[in-house]
Parts: C-alpha cells; structure tokens; sequence
C-alpha cells in the first residue's frame, strides 16, 4: 500500500514537471516571437490582424495576462481587478479593454476549473457540495446581472461601494482568524455571498473574485475548492457579459483579445500546480491576506 502511494505521488510529480516543461517552453516560444515581431515586423510572424499592432505592446499586454492570472487562479481573485486598470493607463479604450478581458477570463476560468479537478485540488464530479456550489453561483450570476440593471439607478453608489468594501474586508479578517479552523458548509452562506457579488460585478465590473472566494472559506469549503470553483463561475458570468458586449458593440478587438487570452491561458497549467502544492492552511491565509489587501485599497479609493 505504501509503496502504490509512493510510485502514485511520483507520477505526480512527474507529470507537473513534464507540464512546467512544456509550459516554459511555449512562454519562451511566444516571447520570442512578439520580440522579433518588435524588431522586424514585416517578418510576418505573427497572423495578419496583429501585424499593425508593435510588438512591444503585444508583449507587454501578453505578460500582464500572464501575471494576473496566475495571482486569479491561484488565489481566486485579481485579473480584472488588476488588469483593467493596467489597460486603460496604456491608452487602450474601455470598450476594447473589457470585452477581451471577458473572453480572455472565459477561456482561462474553464481551463483552470478542468486543470484544478485533474490536479485534485476539487472533485466537480463527485463532491456534492462543490457541484451545488458551481450551480448557485451560476444562477445567482444571472440574477445579480438583472438586480444591478434594475436598482442601479436608485441606489447611490457610494454608499452601495462601502457596503461592499466592509463585506469584503470583513470576509479577509474572517478568513484569516479562522484559516486553521475547519468551518461547516452552509449554503445559505454562498447563497448570500454569491448575490451581493454578482451584483457587485453587474454593477460595477469588478469585484467578484474577493468576495465570491473569500466566502465560499467563511461558508465551509476548502480554501482550494475555492478557488477552483471561482474560476468555473465566473467563466460563466464572463459568458453572460461578453454576450451582452458582442450584442451591443457588434465584435472583439481581436488585437487585444489575442495577447490577453494567450497570456491568460498559459498561467494556469503553474497556477493550479501551485495550489496543488501549498499547504490548505498556507492557501486560506493567502486568500485573507490578499482579500483584506484589495478591501483596504478599495476603501482608499472610495475616500480618496
């Protein structure tokens, strides 16, 4: 028995290194490719509609998906968050920036919810509460969207936004004074939580991943099934908004949506390896610390 779990846990182990492998093979490749397409852009390197774009901002957007969403599918939270403002300070237009932020998150939340279930960090086959997790967030994400349309006009937005910075800095002191302690699951709580945050999300565009993760620890799910549960939901509330977006604006910036979906997609192979390995308690306080960090800088914001 011992020696079957020993030979087990070095496939493991061998399998992550033969993913880290591949993966810095293919970021090396795609750096390599956007700097030359920087110095000699009329190599033709790269597809047709990237070739007006310098290769300088195609590989600056790149890493800045890489980075950011390897913090979100680690943690659950912090790409759009991070990346948004990021965009919109290198002069691209809000309408450009947030479809592909939403195409780019769809495509990375479905790939690290089917990479966190291979790595074991959840079962969304089998464990019923994570199953009833990703169906209430899903729902709620619909419901949020139609509740922020309709109250939006009636609610002033400031008071609405300290609400939410209280909710979510009081989930990250939650979350760290009870990181070592196991909490039962109510899904009343997720209930309550995936509402306000897909409210907050609809209303604002942001938001979702402090306090949809940070919840889900102070409602009883693991710290890991976090995560990987928020990555599969909010790939469907992106779902629901980029149709919004391709109805109204009629397309993507294929410019922009490129780079952020390719960057975004190689982070997640090392992400959820990255939660595989930390310890559940080492996790838990990251949440907190990173959810109480982003309260505090919202709140800053807010009264600044």
């Amino acid at each position: 028995m011992v020696r079957e779990a020993v030979l087990g846990l070095g496939n493991i182990y061998a399998w992550h290194r033969r993913r880290l492998t591949l993966w810095l093979a293919l970021v090396t490749l795609v750096v390599a490719l956007l700097t030359l397409h920087g110095i000699q852009p009329g190599w033709g390197l790269l597809p047709g509609f990237l070739d007006s774009t310098p290769g300088q901002v195609l590989l600056a957007v790149f890493l800045a998906a890489l980075v950011c969403e390897y913090i979100d599918s680690s943690l659950g939270m912090g790409y759009g968050t991070t990346l948004t403002p990021l965009l919109l300070l290198a002069g691209f237009e809000p309408l450009q920036i947030v479809p592909a932020v939403l195409f780019s998150e769809l495509l990375s939340g479905l790939t690290a919810g089917a990479l966190h279930h291979r790595d074991g960090n959840v079962d969304l086959l089998r464990d019923r509460h994570a199953r009833r997790t990703v169906l209430l967030l899903t729902v709620l994400s619909a419901a949020g969207a139609i509740a922020a349309v309709t109250l939006a006009v009636s609610i002033p937005k400031f008071w609405f936004s300290l609400a939410i910075v209280t909710i979510v800095l009081a989930m990250g002191v939650i979350v760290l004074a009870t990181r070592t302690r196991r909490i039962p699951y109510r899904a009343g709580n997720v209930v309550a939580v995936g509402l306000v945050a897909a409210f907050n999300k609809g209303l604002s565009g942001g938001g979702y991943g402090p306090l949809v993760t940070a919840g889900q620890v102070v409602s009883g799910l693991p710290a890991k099934h976090a995560v990987a549960i928020t990555s599969v939901a909010e790939a469907f509330t992106c779902l629901v908004g980029l149709g919004a977006y391709l109805v109204l604006t009629g397309g993507l910036d294929w410019t922009l949506a490129t780079p952020l979906a390719a960057g975004a997609l190689l982070s997640v192979p090392v992400a959820t390896i990255t939660v595989k390995r930390m310890p559940e308690a080492a996790v838990r306080a990251a949440i907190g610390i990173v959810t109480l960090s982003l309260g505090l800088l919202s709140l800053a914001k807010l009264l600044g």
